[in-house]
């Protein structure tokens, strides 16, 4: 029972945290003036374009100017600019709470819909295919040679990870990007230069998918190369912190076997630091690369966040802000549980 309370006292906690972003969300746009300027500043562009349409055929100065204005009042109430922001914020903050992300601005989806849960839905493929298959080989690698440099210290494996981790880490990703496109689509055409299908794109599903994997080679292994060596690097210092304590020290000491050591008494405390990384690293995924699928022309949820943000279309910027913030709750609560499956020291 203390567990289950404990629990749900967690899962409370972090939805307040979820609902605190989108509070503050609504009053940086809303209180700053952000939001009023955004929609300002679209109605001004949609009505300078509407007169240059008219101004050909309507010759009429004031028969314009009446046309215009009334073509202004809808876009203000079609905005919302016709109330103020303390009311027409809250009012997309909830439905956004409540998953009814609405419809975009500006934004649409490859077919020409703005309904926003149509335009994540169809990035969210994308951003998995590229950066949240990047973090999983990145962690599987990571795992696995972080383990092992970590029981054979100072070693020539050992000194060849840390220079790697610390390169690896320093070189900006969208670099590395820019080098394999030179050299794997310049230089030698293994690859394609970017984007995420052929054109035109194949028209059998099967081929299709291929020809996606394909474009999505350079990507993915530029995101691994930037990861990689921090995911090493981090797993062999946490097990290697975890074989110097002293019950470890204990268990060779009664000439236990060194692979029961090293699972029992090693991996297995180790592991929910461990696995803090790779649940927190598969959520963060989710948000994409802005760089790398910029390099690439990746349109993926990244990508999307950085558009938005530069249409100035505010409705799908609060919704992946809440998007991103969910997953990351739901990461974190999923770790509550796991921890507590892992860790045997861990009592609530």
């Amino acid at each position: 029972m203390g567990l289950a309370r404990t629990l749900t006292m967690r899962a409370i906690t972090l939805i307040a945290v979820l609902i605190l972003v989108v509070f503050f969300m609504v009053i940086i746009l809303g209180a700053t003036g952000t939001s009023d300027k955004i929609l300002q500043a679209m109605v001004n562009e949609e009505v300078m374009m509407l007169r240059q349409s008219l101004a050909k055929t309507i010759k009429d100065p004031q028969e314009l100017e009446r046309v215009i204005n009334i073509r202004r009042q809808e876009l203000m109430e079609f905005y919302g600019l016709t109330k103020p922001w303390y009311i027409r914020l809250p009012d997309m903050a909830w439905r956004v709470l409540t998953l009814d992300l609405g419809k975009a601005r500006t934004l649409k989806t490859f077919a020409g819909g703005n309904k926003v849960s149509d335009i994540v839905m169809e990035r969210l493929a994308n951003t998995i295919i590229l950066v949240t298959s990047s973090t999983v080989i990145s962690a599987v690698i990571g795992l696995i040679l972080g383990v092992r440099i970590a029981t054979r210290v100072g070693g020539i494996l050992d000194r060849i990870s840390s220079y790697f981790s610390a390169i690896s880490y320093a070189i900006p990703t969208w670099w590395i990007g820019i080098i394999l496109i030179l050299v794997f689509a310049f230089f030698f055409r293994l690859f394609p230069f970017g984007g995420l299908y052929s054109t035109p794109p194949p028209t059998d599903p099967f081929m299709r998918f291929l020809d996606m994997l394909w474009h999505a080679v350079l990507p993915v292994t530029t995101l691994t190369i930037a990861s990689v060596g921090v995911w090493i690097y981090t797993t062999r210092t946490i097990v290697l912190n975890t074989a110097q304590e002293d019950f470890v020290n204990a268990a060779r000491a009664r000439g236990l076997p060194e692979e029961l050591v090293r699972n029992r008494y090693i991996i297995r405390v180790a592991a929910p630091p461990i696995l803090t990384n790779v649940i927190l690293g598969l959520a963060t995924s989710i948000s994409g690369a802005i760089l790398t699928e910029t390099v690439f022309n990746w349109p993926g949820l990244g990508r999307l966040f950085y558009d938005s943000i530069l249409v100035m279309d505010e409705v799908v910027v609060i919704a992946l802000t809440y998007i991103f913030t969910l997953v990351y709750v739901v990461a974190r609560f999923l770790l509550e549980v796991l921890y507590v499956i892992l860790d045997p020291r861990v009592r609530y």
